[in-house]
Formats: C-alpha cells, sequence, structure tokens
C-alpha cells in the first residue's frame, strides 16, 4: 500500500473525530472546508514525523486543534459575527436514530462549548471523546492535575447554564 493510500484510510478511519473538531470551530460550511483542508494538509505535511510511541488518534487531534485553534484566532480576528445553527454535526447523529430529545441535548451541549475559549473548547472535546486526563495532557501540553481541574470547572459552569435553563 502506497503512503498515499494510508494516508487516505488514516482519514477515513478518523474522520468522526475530524468532523468533530471542524464543526466546534466553525459555523459556515464554507470556513469547516477551508479548516478541513487546512488539517488535511498539515496532517501529511506531519505524517512522516508521527512518533509511533503515541496513539495516532492522540497525534491526529494534537494536530487537529492547532491548526482549528490558529484558523479560530485568523478568522474571530476576520469577523466577529456569528452564523446561526443551520448546517450542523448533528446530522449525524440523526443518522444514526437517536431521539430528539437526546438531539436537543446534543445540541444544548454544543451550543455551551461553542461559548468556552479555544483551550477550554478543546479540552472539554477531548474529555467527551473520553480520552484520559493524560491523554488530553499530551495533546494540549498541560499537565494532567490542570486537564482535570478545567473539566472540572467546565462541567460546574455546564451545569449552572443548565440549571438556569431549566429555571426557565
Amino acid at each position: 500500500m502506497s503512503e498515499r493510500e494510508q494516508f487516505i484510510d488514516i482519514i477515513n478511519e478518523h474522520k468522526r473525530l475530524l468532523y468533530k473538531v471542524i464543526y466546534s470551530y466553525c459555523r459556515n460550511s464554507d470556513d469547516r472546508k477551508d479548516l478541513e483542508q487546512e488539517i488535511i494538509i498539515q496532517l501529511w505535511k506531519s505524517l512522516k514525523n508521527y512518533n509511533q510511541e503515541f496513539k495516532l488518534s492522540t497525534w491526529i487531534y494534537k494536530i487537529a486543534l492547532n491548526v482549528a485553534v490558529s484558523y479560530y484566532r485568523r478568522d474571530f480576528k476576520r469577523t466577529k459575527t456569528i452564523e446561526p445553527y443551520n448546517e450542523t454535526i448533528f446530522k449525524i447523529a440523526v443518522e444514526e436514530d437517536y431521539n430528539e430529545e437526546h438531539i436537543n441535548k446534543t445540541i444544548l451541549l454544543h451550543k455551551f462549548i461553542n461559548k468556552l475559549d479555544e483551550l477550554n473548547k478543546a479540552i472539554i472535546i477531548l474529555y467527551l471523546e473520553d480520552k484520559s486526563y493524560n491523554e488530553i495532557s499530551e495533546i494540549t501540553g498541560l499537565t494532567e492535575t490542570n486537564v482535570g481541574t478545567k473539566i472540572n470547572r467546565i462541567k460546574r459552569k455546564l451545569k449552572e447554564s443548565i440549571s438556569i435553563i431549566n429555571d426557565y
């Protein structure tokens, strides 16, 4: 199998991971396409430097999140408007036959996540992907203790947000 074919297999195997990162950082479909392209280019350029001591998904997350954060910063400076949700990652949930309540909770969770700063957004995305504190630490460059602290703070903010919504 050629290097190109291996790379395509890697991308296909981890496309859900990539979609989650892309949809968490971009609202506009054109921006999502641009970010997807940038991530894939960086993954291709970095493939020869992949250290097999790390899990492939950890390496992909690290690159994807770094590219997404850089893209988000550039995009945020360019425009400060947010396009409303009209096409979202949640169509994947619909395709997987989740019920409406689950989809609504997922939308609410993603709206909360989108209000977080770039680092906390990256941390919670990784946490929701069942990454260990150690893996999140490797990807973000934070200590495991700091990762745990940040996750607990994010959870606390989420609970507060939900309780405010439920009070209405």
